[in-house]
């Protein structure tokens, strides 16, 4: 058996970025840009008027008046200039005018016909939005996973389509003959496929295109011929199958269609039959069949290889510390991820951790991490964690 760290390490290894592809502005969210985004104007892409008011030149005081000469408005500038002793109506977001270096807004004056005369105690301020004072033409977005509030600043930027990497297409097989879907009628020796849907939510929630294949028998015909239906996956991942037992075929039937093994089995739990490499040239990932193993695996090895094929960085799970809220007994000789509830910086594991357990899986918010060997601890002990 390999370590977590080692078994992740391997794992990456079988991925890469996927190549990049155009996509329109609007369908970017989510996507990994595959290189940076550069501006095609300044923005502001003129001196802007901050407030709604009056454009004018230097600096007034109280009782200074002002001749009205025309209006600027978001969208319609003034055509003119500003001299001396002159001022245009200005509003939020107009163009200022040429001639003109200060706004003062519409409560500091009073109007009288086309004469403005300064309020006392005026607002100093110059109330105008410089040229390129958010950004200007030819700064770069750097690449990264593109963000709703990202939309605004590309719109702004001129930019109407993006390259982005592919989305991974990740064909889902779960083996088994005990397994029906849901909404069918099982057999009283049956039971219904649910990690799987968890599994394809799961990589679709990081930006890849899930794909659930048929529930493949327990037979190597019929094993065959659902790995037959991954050709155009960019990843295969299979559920089940992979220990030991007589029924458990994926790990052969994987191997008599050339699967270059990377690993198999690691010391961990839940999750110890996970098996990776690589068939006919495609990343595969072996997950064990028990629902909260497998779910336990994605988040500590799927997920990584589906950011990884779409360029991310931040491809790892991060652990984070916290706060023991009850006393653990000795680990053993596998790393331990516990599902465990997390609040206010303490972390308490839940009492039972059958693998076996959603409704568990379902209420935890953090895995608890145990390693390999850890003694006993006390409550208040600090430890790691990895976010659900």
């Amino acid at each position: 058996m390999i370590s977590v760290d080692d078994a992740l390490m391997r794992c990456l290894t079988l991925v890469s970025a996927l190549p990049a592809e155009p996509v329109a502005l609007r369908q970017s969210v989510g996507r990994m840009m595959a290189a940076p985004a550069l501006a095609n104007r300044d923005q502001p892409p003129f001196p802007a008027s901050a407030m709604d008011g009056y454009a004018l030149q230097g600096d007034p005081v109280a009782g200074d008046t002002f001749t009205l000469i025309g209006e600027a408005q978001a969208g319609r500038r003034f055509a003119g200039a500003v001299g001396p002793g002159q001022a245009v109506r200005i509003f939020t977001g107009a163009p200022v005018p040429d001639g003109a270096d200060r706004v003062v807004i519409q409560e500091d004056v009073t109007a009288t016909g086309p004469l403005l005369t300064i309020k006392p105690n005026a607002d100093a301020g110059r109330h105008i939005r410089p040229q390129g004072q958010d950004f200007k033409a030819g700064e770069a977005l750097p690449p990264h996973r593109i963000t709703p509030h990202d939309l605004a600043l590309l719109a702004a930027m001129n930019i109407p389509q993006l390259q982005v990497h592919r989305r991974p297409v990740v064909a889902i097989i779960a083996t088994g003959d005990e397994l029906v879907m849901p909404g069918e009628v099982p057999a009283p020796d049956q039971i219904i496929c649910s990690n799987a849907f968890a599994l394809a939510a799961l990589i679709e929630a990081e930006g890849g295109i899930a794909r659930l294949l048929p529930i493949a028998r327990d037979t190597i015909a019929e094993l065959r011929a659902v790995f037959a239906l991954t050709g155009d996956a960019d990843l295969i991942v299979t559920i089940g199958g992979a220990s030991v037992g007589d029924h458990d075929l994926v790990g052969p039937v994987a191997q008599s269609l050339g699967l270059e093994s990377a690993f198999w089995k690691i010391a961990m739990r839940p999750g110890k039959p996970l098996m990776a490499g690589r068939l006919q040239g495609v990343p595969m990932l072996g997950l064990p069949g028990n629902p909260v193993s497998s779910i336990v695996c994605a988040h500590l090895f799927l997920l990584p290889m589906v950011r990884a094929m779409q360029g991310r960085p931040d491809v790892a799970p991060i652990a984070r510390k916290a706060t023991l809220g009850a006393a653990v007994e000795a680990n053993g000789p596998r790393a331990h991820y516990m599902r465990a509830r997390l609040a206010d910086g303490i972390i308490t594991p839940f009492d039972r951790q059958d693998s076996a357990l959603i409704r568990i899986l379902t209420e935890a918010n953090a895995l608890l991490i145990r390693p390999l060997g850890d003694g006993a601890q006390p409550a208040g002990t600090e430890t790691l964690y990895l976010a659900l």
